[in-house]
């Protein structure tokens, strides 16, 4: 353990400082001598006998005291924090230490440490970047130099010519012997004392200084000692971590190898497992709306979103789950183009319908000719649906046996405008949801049948909703029955369903005539970019 460092302490009085640790006095202890000492500094001596860095004068250890006293006069000593700006008195120094530096780092090497003691320790004696001054400083040696090169300071030219040059002035001061000649053999006895004593006491001036300045190049050697012993035990230390080191990173470097090489093996597999993931997320989604009736309800999420990825042409159409006739039915699908199609592009939506590749496609009719529709659903009580259906052209590929995953698209390319669903607050979006349902008709039902069909609550059970139908067609038989029936050819109509149970009262779009749109069938090339 050392004293303490502050940033004031070469302007402190020389009696507080240390000679020992050239510190503030941590706990001073006074020597026989009168001259003091740190206690930790003592403590740190080995041997029974304390040697006075002032007078060297040699002191037992037990006869050391704590010297209370001159302790207590150093509690006023004005103090400026050697790490911080703060200022305060002696006596509130170390608790500030403590407590606003507990892990001070060194400024020099930037080595951390658990204690200013352990810091102040470390600048006193083993931190090689602090710059120290010479140990002939007081002899006219004035460099300050980093203590890793106080060897090199040392055998230089400047510190070995004022080594030379402090031999010099001692050997060559005067010795005061006073030249005696052409004197008469009755020289007084008090005379020749005299001179005696003078050159006894020259000479032993100069023993002294020569004594001090020896004492002072055995402590430099003795330091340069302490430091070589120190850096080889450093050295050993750190070569051996080294050569530790270097094995673990050589290990780690294979390890990263074999790790990279198994990476690279399994990356091939991984790909391939994402898109078998994938496939299955889409099979599970496709099953969720799953139907075995030829009819589908399909909710269209994030409209506004899709919409701009249609009109920016990121994705201009999107495709509904499969659904089958029945259980071993024919499977289908729609492709809705948000933004339109072809020549309908920008004008209206466009809306598809796709025969699909089934596992009982050998056992089924072709070419499929079962009339399709699509309604566009009113989602407020005012059940405003939009209603268009086709019949499908035997002739066209689109709707053969197919032969691949999926047939060409084939539908209405003019199926709703798009100033009806860009409206703010129209009824078919909602919550940035669209709601189309599709239904293949197998039975060939009438026109305004179908429109009744369509406007039943598609939560009743299957067999409830065709329950309801032939209800409703032996009703409207047995209405045609009693009355002339009205002829609407050629005229396209708005049919206002009578209220019952299944339906509100509101009004049904519906194309009774054969529309351009119904006619216009075009087949539409499969798009593998879309869904």
């Amino acid at each position: 353990m050392t004293g303490f460092d502050a940033r004031n302490r070469d302007s402190i009085n020389r009696l507080y400082i240390c000679r020992k640790c050239n510190l503030i006095f941590r706990e001073p202890c006074q020597l026989s001598c009168g001259h003091r000492q740190c206690t930790t500094c003592i403590e740190n001596i080995e041997g029974e006998f304390i040697k006075c860095t002032e007078c060297h004068d040699e002191t037992p250890k037990n006869e050391i005291m704590p010297d209370r006293g001159f302790r207590r006069e150093m509690k006023s000593l004005p103090i400026i924090c050697s790490l911080c700006p703060w200022n305060g008195l002696f006596n509130d120094y170390e608790e500030h230490l403590k407590t606003a530096h507990p892990n001070p780092i060194c400024e020099f090497c930037e080595e951390k440490f658990n204690s200013t003691i352990e810091l102040n320790k470390h600048k006193q004696q083993e931190c090689t970047k602090i710059t120290v001054p010479c140990a002939l400083k007081e002899y006219g040696c004035l460099d300050s130099v980093c203590r890793a090169q106080l060897q090199e300071h040392y055998l230089s030219d400047i510190h070995q010519k004022i080594i030379i040059s402090i031999i010099r002035r001692i050997v060559s001061k005067p010795t005061n012997e006073q030249q005696v000649s052409g004197m008469d053999v009755d020289i007084e006895q008090g005379a020749a004392s005299s001179i005696t004593t003078t050159a006894n006491e020259n000479i032993s001036t100069q023993m002294q200084e020569i004594y001090e300045t020896t004492n002072t190049f055995a402590n430099e050697i003795q330091t340069l000692t302490d430091n070589t012993q120190r850096l080889s035990s450093e050295s050993i230390r750190l070569q051996s971590s080294t050569e530790s080191l270097t094995q673990e990173i050589s290990s780690l470097k294979l390890s990263i190898q074999e790790y990279s090489s198994f990476l690279d093996g399994i990356k091939p597999n991984q790909e391939i497992l994402q898109q078998d993931v994938a496939l299955l997320k889409q099979k599970i989604d496709d099953m969720q709306y799953v139907s075995y009736d030829g009819t589908l309800i399909w909710k269209i999420k994030s409209f506004h979103e899709k919409m701009m990825d249609a009109q920016s042409e990121r994705q201009t159409s999107t495709s509904s789950p499969p659904f089958y006739s029945s259980s071993t039915g024919y499977k289908m699908r729609a492709r809705l183009y948000l933004n339109g199609d072809g020549n309908a592009r920008r004008t209206h939506m466009s809306l598809f319908f796709v025969l699909m590749r089934g596992p009982n496609d050998a056992i089924l009719k072709f070419p499929f000719n079962y009339k399709v529709t699509f309604c566009l659903c009113d989602q407020t009580p005012q059940q405003q649906h939009i209603i268009d259906s086709f019949r499908p052209d035997i002739k066209s590929n689109s709707f053969q046996r197919p032969r691949s995953e999926m047939n060409i698209a084939s539908g209405i390319p003019e199926f709703v405008p798009l100033t009806m669903i860009q409206q703010e607050e129209n009824p078919y979006v909602r919550d940035d949801t669209m709601f189309i349902r599709i239904m293949v008709d197998f039975g060939d039902m009438s026109k305004i049948l179908l429109s009744y069909a369509l406007s039943l609550d598609p939560g009743l059970p299957m067999y409830i909703q065709q329950l309801r139908i032939k209800q409703e067609t032996e009703r409207r038989e047995q209405q045609q029955s009693q009355q002339t029936p009205i002829s609407t050819a050629n005229h396209p109509i708005t049919l206002m369903m009578p209220p019952n149970n299944e339906t509100q009262s509101g009004q049904t779009i519906f194309n009774l005539i054969p529309s351009p749109n119904a006619a216009n069938t075009n087949d539409r090339s499969q798009d593998p970019t879309n869904n």
